[in-house]
């Protein structure tokens, strides 16, 4: 036993040293750069990564600017970001203020993270774009400044579409939104000209003063995104989007006591075609699985429509509307024209028009390569999902004019019960001279009418997953636990847990006991056991033990629950940096590496107890409680 604990020990002391610190990013980033989860980066001005440059930062780096000082995040077309977070260790993006548990009503403490790529855009500002695809068609990101007249460090825009600007996943931006100039303001996650090549899923925006997410062009695609709290519009696209998304949350509400626009939201969804509606290429997407929760005595239209936008809803809940479900907006106000401008198809035509039908008007010469997002049914479409609490006297007068509810669609229109398990609302308050009820509590499993779907997705169809239910998440599901700050400020569940745990851990540095949880599956043949450490000192290694025997042994400054033999999880990546979030996971390998001597695999019927060790601060050793499990 002496020697097991021994070697134990010692695994996770050589595992390197962990230094915690606060680095100032004070200057622009030029050559490829790795952010560590060891370190705290603070953007003190408008950073950008410069062409030919990657950013990478590792998962559990916390990203905290000095409030109100103004830093922000730029990535330039030709630079790549790759944003590593998991599950249990997700990057943060946000200020200095934030404690990263308690939610405060506020934002635009710091700027945004923008991403720019070099796929084809339509937009008519600036001197010199055509009104048809070109790979010289660019335009100046929405909340830069340039440094000089053609600074092509602001611009987005081009002709690949297959561009490549990295990866981003489990990233939670907060209380950003920095506000450059009336009508130049930072959204949460901007995102221009992206391409297909870029890979985006699980990201948060929570308080923004201006949009959520906006998205300018490109083609890239979308997975489980959650957008909470947002000053403007929650999802605005813009400028021919031809991607896809599936699985997103968009809850309506405010982050600041401003106008409605500048910290009170408006529309959940406003989706433009191109910056000019006979521009191409022109919005063209897919939107499957989207759950968009409103509000409910005073908030605005859920999705609203301009500039010859093509959008197909599907399998998706429309809830607590204030105002109108389905807003035919036309154009977007400033000057530009609308549905059915210089012979392109009217608005009520797009609504029964197949998807594979290409304006002629400014094309490209391959229109059925050209727009890829759409793959069957009409260019316009509100289809399978489920419409509940929608109030407002007017907030199906335009989804009716449209024949929405026609049987051949498949929605369901004020069913009895709530398509959500639960939602829970603050009491009214006034904000920017609206009246709001803030959701605080919302379980956003699947229930009633949006546990079933019948729309199918045909095999092959790249992307979208094939699921049975309406909405972003399935019956019992949240994806968001664990790494969300929806997760963080309680107003989500936690997560679902298997096993039983035991064994008292002693508190550590924080002043609190840590935690070991484990989800996923206790089926050996589903392989997919995901065991956390949660409430652990920031930035200190670790690692996971198990034995097939229960225990309770004071060791060093905390009590070790597992008895010999015990094995310990030390293989390439096992070994763990608990990271700003204080808190680190593996999947386990039921199936192979099993690290208890003489034993190759788990299998049915075995029982596992688990456990993780961790160095606490003064290098002394800790431990977490344990859970036991019982394989199938």
């Amino acid at each position: 036993m002496k020697t097991t604990l021994h070697t134990l020990l010692t695994a996770g002391l050589i595992a390197g040293s962990a230094s915690a610190a606060d680095v100032l990013v004070t200057s622009d980033i030029a050559t490829s750069t790795t952010w560590t989860a060891d370190n705290v980066y603070n953007l003190q001005d408008q950073i950008y990564v410069l062409p030919g440059a990657t950013l990478t930062i590792e998962a559990g780096t916390l990203v905290a600017s000095t409030a109100n000082l103004g830093g922000s995040l730029a990535v330039c077309r030709g630079a790549q970001i790759n944003v590593l977070g998991t599950a249990s260790a997700p990057v943060i993006m946000t200020s200095d203020a934030d404690d990263l548990v308690t939610w405060r009503e506020s934002c635009n403490e710091w700027g945004n993270l923008t991403i720019m790529g070099n796929a084809y855009i339509s937009e008519n500002a600036t001197v010199g774009n055509t009104p048809f695809p070109s790979a010289t068609n660019v335009a100046a990101m929405e909340g830069l400044v340039a440094a000089f007249p053609g600074d092509p460090n602001v611009l987005y825009g081009g002709g690949d579409d297959d561009d490549d600007s990295g990866s981003i996943s489990y990233l939670s931006l907060r209380y950003g939104g920095r506000v450059i100039g009336l009508g130049n303001e930072l959204n949460g996650l901007s995102l221009g000209g992206i391409g297909r090549g870029t890979d985006i899923h699980h990201v948060e925006i929570m308080n923004n003063v201006d949009d959520g997410i906006e998205i300018w062009g490109g083609t890239f695609n979308l997975k489980n995104f959650s957008i909470w709290n947002i000053g403007d519009d929650s999802l605005d696209i813009d400028q021919g989007f031809r991607g896809r998304a599936q699985y997103g949350l968009i809850v309506q509400g405010f982050s600041t006591d401003a106008s409605q626009g500048s910290g009170v939201g408006d529309n959940a969804c406003e989706i433009d075609g191109a910056e000019d509606s006979d521009w191409q290429p022109v919005t063209t997407t897919s939107l499957y699985n989207l759950t968009v929760i409103g509000q409910p005595i005073d908030g605005d239209g859920l999705t609203a429509w301009r500039d010859n936008a093509n959008v197909q809803y599907r399998k998706c809940v429309f809830m607590d509307c204030g105002e109108k479900v389905v807003r035919f907006d036309g154009d977007d106000g400033d000057g530009a024209n609308g549905y059915g401008f210089n012979g392109t198809l009217d608005w009520p035509t797009r609504w029964t028009t197949a998807y594979n039908t290409y304006s002629t008007i400014n094309a490209p010469g391959n229109a059925q390569s050209f727009y890829r997002a759409q793959f069957n049914g009409n260019l316009i479409e509100m289809t399978d999902s489920v419409f509940f609490n929608n109030t407002n006297g007017s907030a199906y007068t335009e989804a009716n004019a449209r024949n929405v509810f026609d049987a051949a669609n498949n929605n369901v229109l004020e069913p009895a019960t709530s398509p959500v398990t639960d939602i829970q609302r603050a009491a009214p308050v006034v904000r920017g001279g609206k009246v709001m009820q803030q959701v605080t509590f919302l379980d956003p499993a699947a229930a009633g009418d949006a546990t079933t779907a019948a729309g199918s997705i045909p095999a092959g169809t790249p992307f979208f997953e094939d699921v049975a239910y309406r909405g972003a998440f399935a019956p019992g599901e949240n994806w968001l636990a664990g790494w969300s700050a929806a997760s963080a400020y309680g107003f989500v569940p936690g997560v679902q847990t298997l096993g039983t745990e035991y064994c008292s851990a002693n508190a550590n540095s924080t002043g609190v006991a840590g935690t070991i949880t484990a989800t996923g599956s206790d089926i050996v043949a589903d392989n997919t056991l995901t065991l956390t450490a949660n409430n652990l000192p920031q930035l200190q290694f670790g690692l996971f033990v198990t034995s097939p025997n229960q225990a309770s042994i004071p060791v060093s400054s905390g009590i070790l629950c597992v008895g010999g033999p015990i094995g310990r999880f030390t293989g390439p990546g096992q070994i763990k940096n608990s990271g700003a979030a204080g808190a680190f996971e593996i999947t386990v390998p039921l199936q192979s590496q099993w690290p208890v001597a003489g034993v190759t695999s788990v299998v049915p019927g075995d029982t596992y107890n688990f456990t993780a060790w961790f160095r606490d601060i003064g290098a002394v050793s800790n431990f977490t409680n344990a859970v036991s499990i019982t394989f199938q």
